[in-house]
């Protein structure tokens, strides 16, 4: 059997980066899963794309797009008094995401 493209100890870490917690079972089942994708990718490494024109995408796209002029924007007055709430020149949100100090 070849040598694995990605060891167990780098599907352990990022595991770890993603906040994942993965059983023995899972982390040597997601590397044989990863490990099946990079060796696809190393596959299309080797083709001969020299002679392909790079695109952005697959098929033809026509997006026609507008003259960038700048135009004068509402008053941030006008706006923050339709708002429920306002701060410090800012819209008032509810709090997302608390950080432990």
């Amino acid at each position: 059997m070849a040598e694995p493209r990605i060891t167990l100890d780098e599907v352990l870490h990022v595991a770890e980066l993603a906040r994942l917690q993965l059983s023995d079972d899972e982390a040597r089942q997601m590397q044989a899963q990863l490990d099946s994708i990079l060796g696809y990718l190393a596959e299309l490494d080797e083709l001969d794309v020299s002679d392909v024109e790079p695109t952005f995408h697959s098929i033809p796209m026509d997006a026609p797009l507008r003259r960038d002029v700048p135009v004068p924007c509402s008053d941030r007055s006008e706006i923050l008094a339709e708002a429920p709430e306002s701060e410090a020149g800012g819209f008032a949100v509810p709090l997302v995401l608390e950080v432990d100090s």
